[in-house]
């Protein structure tokens, strides 16, 4: 019984993982540490390691999930390092599948467990492995292998580490675009590895053949390779060895390939410095922000240096709107660089004329950041110039377009403070309370909610609800509905002392309100208050002082719509 009680966890993992339930079989994977502290180490390698070895299910998740277990967290379950090469075998069998995501997997689990391996392990056991991948008949197997030179390469001596360059290199001239092209991407991985001499004389020819690869799908992976390697180079180098490849990247007849060199930009700048950029790659990289290819335009113009002033007025004007979004976005960060007077010259015509795009992205965008454009040139010159623009807007007599200011506006008050807002902006967001359109309306009194959410209850409570409150006696009782409104979306924003001293006594009196609109999200507004004053004391006292009376009046009401949603309400109110 004692022998049965023992063999039970593996026998249990077997039957489980032969089952035709793929979600038993899955979580038997996700088990199998705990199976392996329940084995023991010996067992865990007798048994279980052997088990893996020769079962490989059919169902890429139930392999995937495997993959992911068997890294570097499962070898304690084995003894410890010294037995850590056992999981090669589990994995090298994961690495070759068809799947990429589990192919992808594996290698990440082997290159973990390659971090504990010793220097003996690695030569006996991982560079077999590694040779039988980058050997194997099928490209999943060669595809996984150039993967997994970096790991390893600095714990090896100098004569292996060569082999190692020469299996890579033979991955890098493989047949199968799959393999070049894992072995381009992986490249960047190992060059850091490798001395200056052996980058040039070694990697630099691998980089050169992969980067005329007649598949884009390379080509494009060879720009990190192209940055991992001026990196490593001074300038005076770069210049004499790796200058036409990069003008190269710039120029390639692929679009992808440009879009690639374009969002690296920046990377390539700081790796090759300043000097060489100015002398040779700007006139370059004003060919990427007039590529034929939007995409290649909208990626270079998020990477615009100051040197590049001259070709943003061209991108400001561009037809796509993705490209003058990405302009806009960037433009602002120009400023701290250009200083005031050129920003005052060059940039704030060009932020007016954003400001004014018919694509609304792209006015988000100048509003989301002209915090830095006013730390350069000031909040006075900033609104003379902005100000009118925005105003305009505001005013515009297509309502989304005054909708899409409205919700800008927290944004834009965030970014200029508090004393420019009361004194610029604080009347125009009144006056939308009483906009003919109700969406604009509506978008008002949410702007005054998250207007209190920046600035606080207390400036709420002094500059913007007086006014709010106001309206609560117009004659218009679309007004009225306003101040309805506006108090049921800044509630959750406001204290209890504000909404019991200010708000309550300004709409209890509307129960007696003509019209049963107003009355009945009256009743509405009552309930969303019972909520925000149930925490504090004094809230309670005036739900059950004022609010509670107020809703027994308009249940009784005439109109079954007030009827219905004040007994609602007091539902609420009466369980604070």
């Amino acid at each position: 019984m004692e022998a049965d009680e023992q063999l039970y966890p593996i026998a249990v993992l077997i039957d489980e993982l032969k089952s035709d339930d793929v979600t038993l079989r899955l979580n038997s994977i996700y088990r199998i540490s705990t199976i392996a502290l329940a084995l023991g180490p010996e067992r865990t390698r007798d048994e279980l390691i052997p088990f893996l070895l020769e079962s490989l299910d059919d169902e890429d998740e139930v392999l995937l999930a495997l993959a992911q277990e068997l890294d570097a967290r499962f070898v304690e379950y084995l003894g410890g390092p010294q037995y850590a090469h056992l999981l090669l075998g589990p994995l090298e069998n994961l690495a070759v599948v068809e799947e990429t995501v589990v192919r992808e997997k594996a290698c990440e689990s082997i290159n973990s467990v390659a971090e504990v391996l010793s220097t003996a392990q690695i030569q006996e056991v991982y560079l077999v492995l590694l040779k039988r991948l980058a050997g194997g008949e099928w490209f999943t197997s060669r595809t996984s292998a150039a993967s997994l030179f970096a790991s390893v390469y600095d714990k090896l001596p100098a004569a292996q580490q060569s082999e190692l360059r020469g299996m890579f290199a033979m991955l890098c001239h493989d047949d199968t675009p799959m393999v070049r092209r894992a072995a381009a991407r992986f490249m960047n991985g190992l060059i850091p590895h490798l001395s200056k001499e052996l980058v040039v004389a070694d990697m630099l020819p691998l980089y050169r053949h992969l980067s005329a690869d007649d598949q884009d799908s390379v080509r494009l992976l060879t720009v990190q390779d192209l940055v991992t390697i001026a990196g490593m180079l001074d300038a005076s180098e770069v210049r004499q060895i790796l200058l036409s490849s990069i003008h190269g990247a710039f120029q390639d007849k692929s679009w992808r390939v440009r879009y690639m060199t374009a969002d690296n930009f920046d990377k390539l700048a700081t790796a090759v410095g300043a000097e060489l950029v100015n002398e040779e790659l700007v006139a370059s990289f004003v060919g990427l922000l007039r590529d034929p290819e939007a995409e290649v335009r909208t990626v270079a113009a998020g990477q615009i240096p100051e040197r590049l002033i001259p070709v943003v007025r061209e991108l400001a004007e561009d037809p796509s709107q993705h490209v003058r979004g990405a302009l806009a976005a960037q433009i602002s960060a120009l400023a701290p660089l250009l200083g005031k007077d050129a920003t005052i010259e060059c940039l704030l015509p060009l932020f007016l004329q954003l400001l004014k795009d018919e694509y609304p992205d792209v006015r988000l965008n100048i509003i989301s950041r002209l915090e830095q454009v006013n730390q350069v040139i000031g909040i006075e010159l900033l609104s003379q110039s902005l100000l009118p623009a925005i105003i305009e807007l505001a005013e515009d007599k297509q309502w989304r377009v005054r909708q899409a200011i409205i919700e800008n506006i927290p944004l834009l008050a965030h970014q200029l403070g508090v004393q420019f807002f009361d004194e610029k902006l604080s009347n125009l967001c009144m006056s939308w309370l009483g906009d003919t359109v109700f969406s604009i309306r509506e978008a008002a009194t949410v702007n005054l909610r998250k207007l209190t959410d920046v600035f606080g209850v207390e400036w709420a409570r002094q500059s913007i609800l007086p006014k709010v409150l106001q309206m609560g006696t117009h004659p218009n009782y679309l007004y009225r509905m306003t101040t309805i409104f506006a108090v049921m979306t800044m509630a959750p924003a406001l204290d209890a002392y504000t909404i019991t001293s200010s708000v309550l006594t300004t709409i209890l009196p509307m129960v007696d309100d003509a019209i049963p609109n107003i009355r009945f999200n009256l009743a509405k507004a009552f309930e969303v208050l019972s909520r925000v004053l149930a925490p504090s004391p004094e809230g309670v006292r005036a739900v059950r002082e004022s609010i509670i009376p107020a809703l027994q009046q308009l249940s009784e009401d005439s109109d079954a719509d007030v009827r219905y949603y004040s007994q609602r309400a007091l539902e609420t109110a009466t369980k604070v």
